[in-house]
């Protein structure tokens, strides 16, 4: 009898610590990227696809601007540019039009991370002012996210950056590197539960001829049909989307019944980076000015040659 207690109190602990644990979770997920820090480790999947994609099904441009070779232990600017029409208008949650949020991720190779702002110029302090960056996880901060902002006056994200030295990090060589970026505008058209957002087409689940089309008291649309069977058949279309269909149309399975409200997307690209060894540059210089050097010495001598030459053609 103990030990029946004892694992009924287990057992009781387990759940309730258990559901604290989720309805925490569900709490915090309030917009994106938090979405993707919670669901996924690394955001970037084998097949390179960002984690953004799986929500924001619409592609859309993207476009990031970089230095293409950068020296040890110096800031620089990434600048990701996020281009759509500033009148275009999303549909919110409850229905409502507003103006696009944006947001992006940045993957930096390892050792590589958001600069500190002690080290930032006031050049980019400036450009990056109202914009909070975070590292995607504690463990990852080679990895930068931001959002969701307005998107009418951060249609251009600018993050600053620090690069690594392989002198105090011995796991970081002179390299050309990859720089991996995703970014969206709007609403998603997936939650990461798996459900369909009110950014979408809705289509009829049924095949049949509506009936009714009787608006709800919380703005939502109830749609009635009748099968080829005479069953009724209802299918609520959520709040805010327009109807392209009337009373007793025939409508197929998946057929259109509303328009396509979504105006947003998601996009992502790549750019390569080098860490610059700074003796390569001076070598390099030094190598440069050896050669000038000598081709200046070969045309002086040329000159002295030619002239003895037309010196022993006088005589």
């Amino acid at each position: 009898m103990e030990i029946l207690k004892r694992i009924l109190k287990i057992v009781i602990v387990t759940f309730i610590f258990t559901n604290i644990d989720f309805v925490n979770s569900v709490k915090e997920s309030q917009a994106y990227p938090i979405y993707a820090q919670q669901a996924y480790t690394n955001p970037r999947a084998a097949n390179g696809r960002i984690a953004c994609a799986n929500c924001h099904l619409a592609e859309k441009p993207v476009q990031i601007e970089s230095p293409k070779s950068v020296l040890p232990n110096k800031v620089f600017e990434a600048a990701v540019k996020i281009p759509y029409a500033k009148d275009a208008k999303q549909i919110l949650g409850n229905g409502q039009l507003s103006g696009l949020n944006v947001g992006a991720v940045v993957i930096l190779p390892d050792g590589f991370k958001l600069a500190p702002k002690n080290l930032i110029s006031k050049e980019i302090a400036e450009k990056s002012k109202g914009i909070y960056i975070s590292p995607y996880s504690s463990t990852q901060d080679n990895i930068l996210v931001v959002g969701p902002i307005a998107g009418d006056t951060h249609q251009e994200i600018t993050f600053p950056i620090l690069s690594p030295d392989p002198a105090t990090n011995k796991k970081i060589n002179f390299l050309k590197y990859p720089i991996y970026v995703g970014a969206n505008r709007g609403r998603g058209q997936i939650y990461p539960t798996g459900e369909k957002s009110n950014n979408n087409m809705f289509t009829s689940s049924f095949e049949g001829q509506i009936t009714d089309i009787q608006p709800l008291e919380k703005g939502e649309t109830l749609i009635t049909m009748i099968n080829s069977d005479g069953k009724e058949i209802k299918q609520n279309i959520p709040k805010g989307l327009s109807l392209i269909v009337s009373k007793k149309d025939n409508i197929k399975m998946d057929q259109p019944l509303t328009k396509d409200p979504n105006v947003g997307g998601f996009g992502q690209t790549d750019v390569e980076i080098v860490l610059q060894d700074p003796n390569r540059i001076i070598g390099f210089i030094l190598f440069a000015f050896s050669v000038l050097l000598t081709q200046i010495i070969f045309v002086i001598k040329k000159k002295q040659f030619e002239k003895v030459q037309a010196a022993e053609l006088k005589f």
